[in-house]
């Protein structure tokens, strides 16, 4: 599972990776994300694929009567998304999720008293997108329009199930070649593997490179 990203880039950086696309009003900070927070993050959703916007972390589908759902919604599994029926009405509802590092735990023992913290990135430090889903809600007392994401995960390959060694799940990431396939709606299976190169990175060491497929 995946629950705490950062974005630490500056509007000028995003502008350029992402070609020139419309920033948001209130512009963007480099933010340290936390899920059970349920921040609005950067994001490129499929219905305006020329803007960045800011949407709410916790996806809530149209049915909801209220947002408590958002608390189980961080995360969407890919092979079971038609299943689901908080996601299988948004499944060609897609979006990027804008990051540059996030963070997993290492259990150090069976019952995770003991955790290791990593930090994982690209090389460089470079940017990068966590596959996404994305949903429209009315909150039924304001009648306000709430555009919510969920971040897609699956399973994870033998180097990173290592570190996160209590749920083996990591987090789908795009390669800049494919974000514009995810948005186009290719059949979700085609990313369950995607492979990046990835530095993960502890308190105790300087970094150990992986690459995941």
């Amino acid at each position: 599972m995946c629950f705490h990203y950062k974005q630490s880039k500056d509007a000028q950086t995003l502008q350029n990776r992402f070609k020139g696309r419309q920033l948001p009003a209130m512009g963007i900070k480099p933010t340290v994300y936390n899920g059970f927070q349920y921040p609005a993050a950067p994001v490129i959703a499929n219905n305006n694929k020329e803007s960045i916007q800011l949407y709410n972390w916790g996806l809530i589908p149209l049915w909801a009567q209220d947002n408590s759902i958002r608390q189980y919604t961080l995360n969407a599994k890919i092979e079971t998304l038609y299943e689901k029926p908080t996601f299988k009405n948004c499944v060609n509802n897609r979006c990027l999720i804008i990051a540059d590092s996030f963070t997993e735990w290492q259990w150090q023992d069976a019952k995770g008293k003991y955790k290791k913290k990593f930090e994982i990135t690209r090389p460089h430090h470079q940017i990068f997108c966590f596959a996404g889903l994305w949903s429209e809600w009315v909150d039924k007392q304001t009648g306000e329009l709430i555009n919510t994401y969920t971040l897609v995960t699956t399973e994870a390959n033998p180097l990173m199930a290592e570190i996160h060694n209590s749920k083996k799940r990591m987090p789908v990431i795009l390669t800049a070649q494919n974000e514009a396939d995810w948005l186009a709606g290719a059949n979700e299976k085609e990313f369950a593997k995607c492979g990046v190169e990835l530095i993960a990175t502890t308190e105790e060491q300087e970094g150990s490179q992986f690459s995941l497929f």
